[in-house]
């Protein structure tokens, strides 16, 4: 039997964690891994207290047909990336990796070609977190420099992620 990688070992991990969304359209999972630790993990969902789309039946971006990467003020989530920058401590963040998954929430098909949101980027830069594996496949995924996502400031250029 083939051992799997390390990168789809934390991976699984991230898509395990996306079980946990509480997002009716895209389940997410984030875990972010230092030194071959995991930090923390974070999965999309509500608020604390604030109650849970799943709970309400609805979300509200697709009552009013709103298109993927637009009108985040109006969604009830707190991103996966988000949460699990919010676990950690800053200390244990920097030079770490985080690993993101994606399902569709009505299939549960992995979603290939997700990427972070334009503030999950910019909260991604000031923990101080060095890359980003993102999940594409069971197999494959892609690998993002963080200080890329520096130099190629698309805050600039008006192209946003998610």
């Amino acid at each position: 039997m083939e051992r799997v990688s390390k990168e789809n070992y934390y991976l699984d991990i991230a898509q395990t964690v996306s079980k946990r969304s509480t997002c009716l359209r895209k389940h997410f999972g984030a875990i972010i891994v230092k030194n071959d630790s995991i930090v923390s993990t974070g999965y999309n969902g509500a608020p604390r207290g604030r109650a849970n789309c799943t709970d309400l039946c609805f979300c509200l971006r697709d009552k009013l047909n709103i298109p993927r990467g637009e009108r985040y003020e109006l969604c009830r989530s707190i991103h996966a990336e988000a949460n699990a920058i919010i676990a950690a401590s800053r200390a244990d963040m920097i030079g770490s990796t985080l690993y993101l998954a994606c399902t569709d929430g009505k299939t549960g098909d992995l979603v290939p070609g997700t990427s972070s949101c334009a503030m999950c980027k910019r909260t991604i830069i000031n923990a101080g977190i060095e890359k980003i594996i993102i999940r594409d496949s069971e197999t494959e995924y892609r690998v993002i420099n963080v200080t890329d996502w520096i130099y190629d400031d698309d805050s600039l250029s008006g192209k946003f992620g998610y």
